[in-house]
């Protein structure tokens, strides 16, 4: 029999899905790893099991504590899951520009949810310096700290890496995703890269943020635009990502990234969310770098639902001149989807 331990048992081991019809544009196989399908709906439950567990190892997190975090939200929920699943409780500290629905989620499954203002790190009131003042406020109680602790990364080299490796029979030729925390793009790559130094890792960024600049130029002030992306658009160099065995960088506007959910959803069946279509971009773009008969391999990340409100509401599509034109993919082949590659 094929039964797992509860939520934390069921963690990983996810698809791999090809995408034909981007498969059939590029000339290669365009693989997504499903983590939509993580059983809290996102990439970000790894991070959260692994940290869990790292705490629990190490003494830090004892019973009956609390796991303090700042987030986008699908790390606070991932990390409610698993300390509801384990006997512990969460204090999620968010920015209050992020989706409503994963404000409600966290508050539907039990977490102590408190929206901030969402302000630069350099700022003492940042999210994730609020979260860090909590931990030392509060009595038995942890900073999950999910931007510079490994715990991140090495759980994603542990598990994510390996089943790329493993579902694609080592045949993968690139890693293609975005960086929130970088655990999963230093994990992925640092393992990837121990199995065959040749395969390509990628970060894709969206406007606003300083990887694309990190990863091409070496230093972190090259930064225009801005981007409705959640979750995702890191501004410094986290402890997850330093020495992060990273070859190149793709940088890709949000016109395209919304014409992306939108085609994804009607064309191939997969509701996904605005980082998930942005990766998607940028294993096309990387694919075509490549050319023919090479397998690219994404993160689908999570799941449109938690963006209702505004990736599928036509109001607020049209306030951010966003609303998607394309009746195929025709918005691949313009430039705007190309940006810097």
């Amino acid at each position: 029999m094929n039964i797992k331990a509860g939520f934390c048992g069921t963690v990983g081991n996810t698809p791999l899905i090809e995408i034909p019809s981007l498969s059939k544009l590029t000339g290669c196989r365009i693989l997504g790893k499903a983590e939509f399908l993580n059983p809290g709906g996102s990439v970000k439950d790894r991070a959260a099991l692994g940290i869990v567990l790292d705490a629990i190892a190490s003494g830090r997190l004892k019973p009956g504590g609390t796991i303090i975090e700042g987030t986008a939200g699908n790390t606070g929920i991932g990390l409610t899951h698993v300390a509801n699943a384990l006997g512990y409780k969460t204090v999620i500290v968010i920015p209050n520009t992020q989706s409503q629905e994963k404000i409600d989620y966290l508050l539907a499954i039990g977490a102590d949810v408190r929206p901030v203002p969402a302000v630069p790190y350099s700022n003492p009131e940042n999210f994730n310096h609020v979260a860090c003042r909590l931990a030392e406020e509060l009595p038995n109680a942890v900073w999950a700290n999910q931007f510079d602790n490994v715990a991140n990364r090495i759980y994603h080299e542990q598990t994510t890496g390996p089943e790329i490796w493993q579902q694609t029979q080592g045949t993968i030729d690139a890693f293609v995703t975005a960086v929130g925390s970088g655990g999963t793009l230093a994990g992925v790559s640092r393992y990837l890269k121990s199995q065959r130094s040749s395969v390509h890792t990628v970060c894709v960024d969206p406007y606003g943020a300083a990887m694309y600049s990190w990863f091409k130029k070496g230093h972190l002030e090259d930064v225009v635009g801005g981007s409705i992306t959640e979750g995702i658009g890191q501004m410094r160099v986290t402890a997850n990502l330093e020495n992060a065995p990273i070859d190149d960088a793709i940088r890709i506007p949000d016109a395209p990234v919304l014409e992306m959910v939108h085609y994804l959803a009607y064309h191939e069946g997969l509701f996904l969310g605005s980082s998930a279509a942005l990766n998607v971009l940028g294993a096309v773009q990387m694919a075509r770098k490549l050319g023919p008969g090479k397998t690219v391999v994404t993160i689908l990340c999570d799941g449109a639902g938690r963006y209702l409100s505004r990736l599928f509401n036509e109001q607020w599509l049209n306030e951010k001149g966003l609303k998607p034109k394309a009746r195929g993919l025709e918005f691949i082949e313009s430039e705007s989807s190309i940006a810097s590659c």
